[in-house]
C-alpha cells in the first residue's frame, strides 16, 4: 500500500478481524442486540457511505462543508498555520482539502478503520499537496493507540461528519478525553455537530427514497457474511431508521421481517419477525448541549459556527 510517492506512508495498525468476531457475538447474545456502528466501514461500506453523503436528503455533509469554506480564515486564525493536522474518521475529502487549504498543515494523519478507504484518499492526497507530509494510519480509533512519531508542530484535530453522535453520551466523553490527551495543552479540535430540529427532516436523511442507506445499513449483514462465514438470510432484514425524540437521535436497525436465524461458530441467534439489531445511533445536539458534553470531555468552547436554517454546527475547542 505504499505508492511512490516521497511525502506519503501507510501504518496499519491492524484493527483486528477477532474484534469484529468478538462484538458480533456479543452484541447478537445482547438484549437489546447492538453492533457497533464502525463496523460498517469496509470498502463496500465506506463507497456505500461517500454514496450517501451526496443524497439530496442527506443535509449533513454539504452544510458541514458550506461551512467550513465560509469561515475557512477564522477557522485557519484560531487553529493556526503549520499545525500536525489529524483527522479522525477519514471522510468525504472535500472536507479535508477544505481544512488542508485554510490551515496549510506541515503533516497530515488521516486515521480511519477502513484501510482500503484511507489509502485511496489520503494518497490521492498526497498526490495533490506534494509539500504535505501525509501519514495515513489504519486503526480503531475509539481504542487506545499510539500515533506515529511526529513533527514538534502543535497538534490540531478534525473530526467531521458529527461521527461523535455515534456514541452514546458517556462514550463520546470518553472519546473526547482521549483525543485531548492525544493533543496536549492548548490543542485544538474542530469538530462537525449535527444539530436538533424538525424529526421530519431527520428521518428523510435516513430513508432516502433511493435505498442507499438500507444497502449501507444491510452491507453489514454482507460483511458478516464475507469476512466471518456467517449464516445469514439477507432477505430477512429490512433497513428501520426514526428518530426517537426521548433521546434526541436516530436510530437505525436491522429488523427481522421473518422468523430467521444467524448462525455463526457453531452459535445460533434466533429472530422472531419485528426483532432487530441496533446498528447505529445518532445523536442531535443544541448548541450549549453540546459545548457541556465538550467540557465533560476535557475542552473548553472557543467558537461555533452554523448555517442559516440551524441545521449543523462547526465546533472550534480547545484542551482545556
Amino acid at each position: 500500500m505504499q505508492p511512490d510517492l516521497p511525502n506519503y506512508s501507510f501504518h496499519d495498525l491492524k484493527p483486528a478481524l477477532a474484534d469484529f468476531r468478538r462484538e458480533v457475538h456479543n452484541g447478537l447474545a445482547a438484549t437489546p442486540r447492538r453492533i457497533a456502528p464502525k463496523f460498517f466501514y469496509d470498502a463496500a461500506g465506506s463507497r456505500l457511505f461517500d454514496a450517501i453523503t451526496r443524497l439530496d436528503a442527506y443535509y449533513p455533509t454539504r452544510t458541514e462543508i458550506g461551512l467550513l469554506k465560509a469561515h475557512g480564515a477564522q477557522i485557519a486564525a484560531l487553529l493556526g498555520r503549520g499545525a500536525t493536522l489529524i483527522e479522525l474518521g477519514s471522510g468525504s475529502d472535500v472536507k479535508i482539502r477544505t481544512v488542508i487549504d485554510a490551515l496549510a498543515p506541515a503533516e497530515y494523519l488521516p486515521l480511519d478503520i477502513s484501510g482500503s478507504h484511507l489509502h485511496r484518499a489520503a494518497s490521492g492526497i498526497a498526490r495533490d499537496y506534494p509539500a504535505l507530509q501525509v501519514h495515513a494510519i489504519c486503526v480503531d480509533y475509539t481504542q487506545p493507540f499510539d500515533l506515529p512519531p511526529t513533527t514538534d508542530a502543535h497538534r490540531v484535530a478534525f473530526y467531521p461528519g458529527s461521527s461523535i453522535g455515534n456514541f452514546e453520551p458517556a462514550e463520546a466523553v470518553r472519546l473526547l478525553q482521549r483525543v485531548a490527551r492525544m493533543l496536549g495543552p492548548h490543542g485544538r479540535l474542530l469538530v462537525g455537530v449535527d444539530l436538533k430540529k424538525d424529526a421530519a427532516r431527520l428521518t428523510a436523511a435516513y430513508n432516502d427514497p433511493e435505498g442507499v442507506t438500507a444497502r449501507f445499513n444491510r452491507n453489514l449483514l454482507v460483511r458478516m457474511a464475507a469476512a466471518l462465514g456467517a449464516d445469514i438470510a439477507l432477505d430477512a432484514f429490512a433497513h428501520d431508521a426514526f428518530y426517537n425524540a426521548a433521546l434526541g437521535r436516530i436510530e437505525m436497525h436491522l429488523r427481522a421481517t421473518r422468523p430467521t436465524t444467524i448462525a455463526l461458530d457453531g452459535a445460533r441467534y434466533d429472530f422472531a419477525p419485528g426483532e432487530s439489531v441496533h446498528t447505529e445511533s445518532s445523536y442531535k445536539y443544541s448548541v450549549d448541549e453540546f459545548v457541556a458534553l465538550a467540557g465533560a470531555g476535557g475542552f473548553e468552547a472557543e467558537r461555533v459556527w452554523c448555517d442559516a436554517e440551524q441545521l449543523f454546527s462547526v465546533h472550534c475547542l480547545r484542551v482545556g
